[in-house]
């Protein structure tokens, strides 16, 4: 059940700022940063695919198995397009686009609870280094070594599983940098704070998993903080 509320959060997050102004224009500038470098390196996968596929597995000279190899070469299409996405949100996140995630956690808790939860009282440049701060440990090092599995995963007998497996763990990273937003501004001791992961997991597997999908993702990754903080607001009153 909670996997479909991950789901749900996602979307209903997604409505939500499509219908406010606010919202819509600052998740746009993250849709837009994150498609135009998801853009550049997937026309890269795509340039350099073949060379990767026959580093991991050369066409059988067998007609029997060459479906299978087709298949295989759409499964790993599929995968690093994906891999190709995670990067470039990564690569945004670094850059400015966590400013822009607390911002539109901040109005979706104006609009909830009709008050915004202090922070932390220091500069743009004081505040932007905050930010990062808690984006190290809460996703940045997480996704990456998701990242890595992935890569190391294309080298291995069972590269499709590892593959599987280090996209839902990078997902559901994901989705805890959204959902951690709240309470990382409310100075929240980091070890409660993953805590609620461990807590709230299968949520977090759902709310990611529409970070999985291609191109889709990063209209989903790019108004998650809204979702996200909807969901941690509406647990806190339960």
């Amino acid at each position: 059940m909670e996997l479909i509320e991950g789901i749900r959060y996602n979307i209903k997050g997604a409505a939500l700022a499509l219908r406010t102004p606010s919202l819509l224009i600052l998740g746009l500038i993250r849709f837009a940063a994150v498609f135009l470098l998801a853009l550049v390196l997937s026309g890269m996968v795509l340039y350099w695919h073949n060379d990767i596929l026959s580093m991991i597995w050369q066409m059988p000279e067998s007609r029997w198995l060459i479906w299978l190899w087709h298949i295989v070469s759409w499964i790993l299409t599929i995968m690093l397009m994906a891999f190709s996405m995670l990067s470039s949100y990564l690569i945004a996140q670094v850059f400015f686009c966590v400013f822009i995630m607390d911002y539109m956690s901040r109005i979706t808790e104006r609009m909830v609870l009709g008050r915004e939860t202090p922070g932390a009282h220091t500069s743009i440049f004081g505040m932007f280094g905050y930010l990062i701060r808690q984006e190290i440990p809460r996703a940045l090092l997480p996704v990456l070594i998701s990242v890595a599995l992935m890569v190391i995963g294309l080298f291995t007998p069972v590269s499709l599983v590892i593959i599987a497996v280090s996209s839902v763990a990078a997902g559901v990273f994901l989705a805890w940098d959204n959902t951690d937003l709240v309470p990382a501004r409310r100075m929240v001791p980091f070890k409660d704070r993953l805590g609620f992961l461990k807590k709230n997991l299968f949520f977090h597997i759902g709310f990611g998993l529409l970070f999985l999908v291609p191109w889709i993702n990063i209209f989903f990754l790019s108004f998650a903080p809204v979702g996200a903080t909807l969901y941690y607001i509406d647990n806190q009153k339960l």
